[in-house]
């Protein structure tokens, strides 16, 4: 098998962290480094990088995503956007975007707000909610405007990251958050201590188009995202497997699997270093730990590619990379200390 795994944020963020990395005990993934190829580009966004395992360079996410949500219904023509509600707030006098993967949001919720703004903004086009925290928006008219990947701009200040401030989508976004700022879902939100879903993310946009057949057999996930790109490829999407073994179990010896490996991105986003830690662990102990066993058995090459604060890193292994003995593994904490020096870990 030769088998691809993409895993966002694999690196934490913060390399002298010392809690978060010093004691994190990483044998499986750390010798996996020691015996690699190494590579590194320039950061980009992590839905950027699985769009180029498609060969796209302007992928319309937002119907993409959308189609991994309903599968086997097509979405509608036209143009589609991502819609993401968002909790906007002052910090520093800068303006800070929170998803909605950082506060709670009720299904009726999202509803109840989506039904009001079909009401409003009828003219520009009509609100869809998959789930709390994915909306998307079909536009009544082709808009150009791009907007960053949500996972680039979550918990981070926004004044870069609106390309044209005068543009048709950022005045209508204005007028959507004086909109939201008095509704009843909100004021009811603000009364119980909850952030406000005092806007939207709108990015992503595009109509759904041709998708080039990747190289991989199957793209293994449950993100709706890399599902849909899977789908309008025409390869499987099944489920992601719990761990290499189960992979394993399921395929056969030539396969050419993507499997995406997303736990650690949440974390990352929320500056959460416990769940960070936790999602590590498991991905050692179901995938690096097992992977260092088959490599040469069962797995012929392996491919770690992770975007993160870093740069796009690859590592690459063949079966007989595992009898370079001399090459010694060391500390994830020394291989970010490293990744952040700009030298090549």
């Amino acid at each position: 098998m030769r088998l691809t795994l993409l895993v966002p944020e694999l690196i934490w963020p913060e390399p002298n962290d010392q809690l978060t990395l010093g004691k994190l005990a990483a044998p499986g993934f750390e010798w996996l480094t020691a015996h690699a190829e190494f590579s590194r580009l320039p950061r980009r966004a992590f839905e950027n990088v699985l769009a180029d395992c498609f060969g796209l360079t302007d992928a319309p996410f937002g119907v993409l995503r959308l189609l991994g949500e309903v599968e086997k219904n097509q979405p509608g023509d036209g143009h589609w956007l991502c819609a993401d509600p968002v909790h906007l707030r002052f910090h520093h006098e800068r303006i800070v975007l929170a998803d909605a993967g950082a506060f709670e949001l009720e299904l009726d919720e999202a509803h109840a707000i989506t039904a009001s703004l079909n009401s409003e903004f009828a003219d520009i086009g009509r609100f869809h909610v998959a789930t709390a925290r994915r909306w998307y928006l079909q536009l009544n008219a082709t808009v150009n405007e791009k907007f960053a990947p949500i996972s680039t701009i979550a918990g981070r200040r926004l004044d870069s990251d609106l390309t044209d401030k005068n543009g048709r989508l950022n005045r209508w976004l204005n007028e959507v958050q004086m909109f939201l700022h008095g509704h009843p879902v909100n004021e009811r939100r603000q009364a119980e201590g909850k952030p406000a879903v005092n806007s939207v993310w709108l990015w992503g946009g595009g109509p759904l188009g041709d998708v080039p057949a990747p190289q991989f057999s199957a793209v293994c996930s449950d993100n709706p995202l890399a599902t849909g790109l899977a789908l309008a490829a025409g390869i499987e999407a099944p489920p992601c497997p719990a761990g290499l073994s189960a992979l394993l179990a399921d395929s056969a010896p030539n396969d050419n699997p993507l499997v995406l490996l997303d736990t650690l991105l949440p974390p990352v986003l929320y500056e959460n270093s416990d769940d960070w830690r936790n999602a590590f662990a498991a991905l050692e102990r179901d995938w690096f730990v097992p992977l260092r066993a088959a490599l040469g058995g069962k797995i012929e090459t392996l491919s770690i590619v992770a975007p993160t604060i870093y740069g796009q890193l690859t590592w690459t292994l063949h079966g007989k990379d595992r009898w370079k003995f001399w090459r010694k593994s060391r500390p994830l904490q020394a291989i970010a200390q490293e990744l952040a020096e700009g030298t090549s870990p």
